[in-house]
C-alpha cells in the first residue's frame, strides 16, 4: 500500500507553497522599486531629444523656405507655411512643400513658432510636458536657440 500514496505525496510536494510565492512576489516588487524610476527617466529624456530632433529639422525647412522665397513665413502664416502654400501676404514665389507634414512634439502639443522672435530672428519651440511657457525639468521649454 506504500506504493499508492507515494504518487499522491510527490503530487503535493510538487507545488510551491504560500511562502514560496510570497518571496518571489516581494523580491519582484523591489526589483520593480528600483527599475521603473530609472525607466521613467528615461522616457523623458527620449521625449527631450525627439523634441530637439523635430526642432533641428523644423529650423533646416525654414532656412530652405527663406533661400527659395527671400524670407521666413510671417508669424499669421507660421510652420502651416511648411507644408501648404500660404494663401495670405507675402505670398512666398517660390513655394514648394518642405516638410511633408507638420510634427506635433512629443507631449501632444504643436510646435511654437514666432517670428520675430526672442532669442533670434525666428523661433522655434515646444512648450515641454506641461504645454505651457516656462518651468523646469520635464516641463522646460525646448528651443531652437539651444
Amino acid at each position: 500500500m506504500t506504493s499508492i500514496s507515494s504518487p499522491s505525496r510527490r503530487r503535493a510536494q510538487a507545488g510551491f507553497t504560500l511562502i514560496e510565492l510570497m518571496v518571489v512576489l516581494v523580491i519582484i516588487g523591489v526589483l520593480a522599486a528600483l527599475i521603473v524610476p530609472n525607466v521613467l527617466e528615461r522616457a523623458d529624456d527620449a521625449r527631450v531629444t525627439a523634441a530637439r530632433t523635430d526642432i533641428n529639422n523644423i529650423m533646416q525647412a525654414l532656412k530652405l523656405y527663406k533661400l527659395d522665397n527671400q524670407r521666413y513665413p510671417s508669424a499669421e502664416q507660421g510652420l502651416q507655411a511648411l507644408v501648404a502654400k500660404p494663401t495670405t501676404p507675402p505670398i512666398p514665389p517660390n513655394w514648394k512643400p518642405y516638410l511633408d507634414k507638420l510634427p506635433n512634439d512629443p507631449w501632444g502639443h504643436p510646435y511654437q513658432y514666432l517670428n520675430p522672435g526672442v532669442k533670434s530672428e525666428i523661433d522655434v519651440m515646444s512648450y515641454g510636458a506641461d504645454g505651457v511657457s516656462g518651468g523646469e525639468g520635464k516641463n522646460a521649454d525646448i528651443g531652437s536657440w539651444q
